[in-house]
């Protein structure tokens, strides 16, 4: 998967509050798809579904140990995705700058113009 595959899989599983949620469950450590299931009002398959997307997405992966497999949390993809956003941030927060010292110099005319 190459990286702008990647981030559009990594946000396409963040899009969803129900994966977002299971993301914060796995941010505390890892769980089954049993225990991953008890805090929704979803059937086992449809949070297996969920689990599928965020396997998709690099966002987790699933262990072995015993019969259990649990699903635990996998950061480099939010990294990535983090690092992608900080560019835009970046922009924003230059032209934010940009503007506060245009808004500056204006009403330092005005000022001027009023003595």
């Amino acid at each position: 998967m190459n990286r702008s595959e990647a981030l559009d899989a990594t946000f396409t599983a963040l899009a969803d509050p129900t994966r977002r949620a299971i993301l914060a469950r796995l941010s505390e450590g890892e769980a089954s798809v049993t225990e991953l299931t008890k805090p929704f009002s979803l059937s086992q398959p449809a949070i297996s579904r969920h689990l599928r997307v965020l396997e998709r997405a690099g966002l987790i992966t699933r262990g072995r140990r015993a019969q259990l497999r649990p699903r635990r949390l996998e950061v480099a993809p939010l990294k990535d995705a983090v690092d992608w956003l900080e560019r835009y941030r970046r922009f924003w927060e230059e032209s934010f700058q940009r503007l506060d010292g245009l808004l500056q110099e204006l009403k330092e005319k005005d000022d001027a113009g009023k003595k």
